[in-house]
């Protein structure tokens, strides 16, 4: 037997009724898939919950997973930024109970319900009677809570209310994780844009050419990790016959230790403005370590390696900051000498540098770096180490400064293999002609 359908049925109050909230829940669900601000996100969703159940009231909850709450959102601001402005603990009240049990809840009567808080109403005169809760949840995980009061024109909310309300739930659940998800993406777009202004501000504080020396040659090389770095360099010619030569290395790297690169830019910039008549390598260091102590934290500290390079006396006074040996191959030959002497690392406390002098000799050869060589590691986490960066030295003492510099970071490449540069690589060479 076939039935005919009943014609009269599109005319007929629910099939209207059941349409124009199908409709409308597609515009709303489109409308809060929409790019925008979480505020402004959750404003649209707490609109769109009153106008498709034709409910009074309507409020939402996130959860926090850090405290284990839910927390009501107010908008404050010119830029309408969110602050949680009251916690609801999980399982009290109605919300609470929906979240804790990730059900949807509907009450006839509210003020029967003994998880009921009447607190609002007694303060606003606002009448709570009925209402729908729902969990809004996202691949298992509980994002909030959403809620729909007082049903109008109507004692109670209808089945069918609470199938377009556990829907929309769901739609809300996934345009407020995507939201989050987009913030935390542009965030880490805004904060890799700030760092890249800072490494290319960093590199622009690096002599873009080293000055002439008289009576030898000098090449720095650095090769910068990907994130922000704490090594320096420079060769300044102090005056017509003197030129200072300067390798440092910040603890940590990041925004903080390029913060402190720039400050010893600073200082040192300073320092020789002050002091052009009367350099004295000794006092510039301990100036640069009161100075470090006094404007850096505890935690953060500086090594560095001071060389003054007097081309008239045909000498090279030393000072050690607490960093890595400079190498010194006395007229060329492979015998290394360790150059230590000076002090503590910058920054630390105030105390006294000790300078060693060098008479210059042909060929005598510095090689001065940071650690970020002979702690360059391969894909086993095997460091490159002091003794195969001494050995390819030695291998090619016999060899320019340019050659000798493009083998060592060759040599540190293929150690490196396809590991990662977890650090700046910067080394320099001095040699007497």
């Amino acid at each position: 037997m076939i039935v005919e359908p009943n014609k009269d049925c599109e005319t007929c109050s629910n099939y209207q009724d059941l349409v124009k909230k199908t409709t409308f829940f597609k515009t709303v669900s489109q409308q809060i898939m929409e790019k925008k601000a979480l505020s402004a996100l959750l404003e649209d969703i707490i609109e769109g919950s009153k106008r498709l159940l034709s409910a009074e009231a309507s409020s939402l909850l996130l959860y926090d997973k850090e405290t284990n709450k839910l927390y009501f959102n107010i908008t404050e601001g010119e830029k309408g930024e969110l602050i949680k402005s009251h916690a609801v603990e999980m399982g009290q009240g109605f919300a609470g109970w929906v979240a804790k049990e990730q059900q949807t809840l509907r009450v006839d009567d509210c003020y029967s319900d003994p998880r009921f808080n009447p607190a609002f109403d007694k303060k606003t005169g606002f009448r709570t009677r009925n209402m729908i809760c729902t969990p809004m949840i996202r691949k298992g995980e509980l994002i909030g809570v959403i809620q729909v009061i007082n049903k109008i024109n109507a004692d109670r909310f209808s089945d069918q209310d609470i199938s377009f309300f556990t829907a929309l739930a769901t739609q809300c659940a996934i345009a407020i994780e995507n939201n989050r998800l987009v913030e935390v993406e542009l965030e880490a777009e805004q904060l890799n844009t700030e760092l890249n202004t800072a490494r290319k501000i960093q590199q622009k504080i690096l002599p873009k050419e080293l000055p002439d020396i008289k009576n030898g040659e000098i090449l720095f090389s650095l090769t910068p990790a990907k994130h922000l770095g704490g090594d320096y360099y420079n060769v300044i010619r102090v005056n017509d016959h003197q030129c200072l030569i300067l390798i440092a290395d910040v603890s940590g790297k990041s925004v903080s230790a390029a913060l402190i690169v720039a400050s010893v830019y600073s200082f040192i910039t300073t320092y020789l403005i002050l002091n052009e008549s009367s350099f004295d390598i000794k006092n510039f260091v301990e100036s640069l370590n009161t100075f470090l102590a006094s404007s850096t934290t505890q935690d953060k500290f500086v090594t560095a390696w001071f060389g003054l390079l007097d081309e008239n006396e045909n000498k090279l006074y030393s000072i050690s900051a607490g960093h890595d040996p400079t190498y010194f191959y006395k007229e060329g030959k492979p015998k290394l000498q360790k150059i230590e002497t000076g002090g503590l690392l910058l920054g630390m406390m105030n105390m006294p540098y000790t300078t060693e002098v060098f008479d210059l000799k042909k060929n005598d050869t510095f090689i001065f770096y940071t650690d970020g060589i002979t702690e360059a590691m391969d894909e086993k986490n095997v460091e490159y180490g002091d003794k195969r960066f001494q050995n390819i030295i030695e291998k090619h003492l016999d060899k320019s400064v340019d050659e000798i510099v493009k083998l060592i970071l060759d040599d540190i490449t293929l150690h490196r293999g396809k590991a990662s540069q977890s650090d700046d690589i910067t080394m320099g060479i001095l040699r007497i002609k």
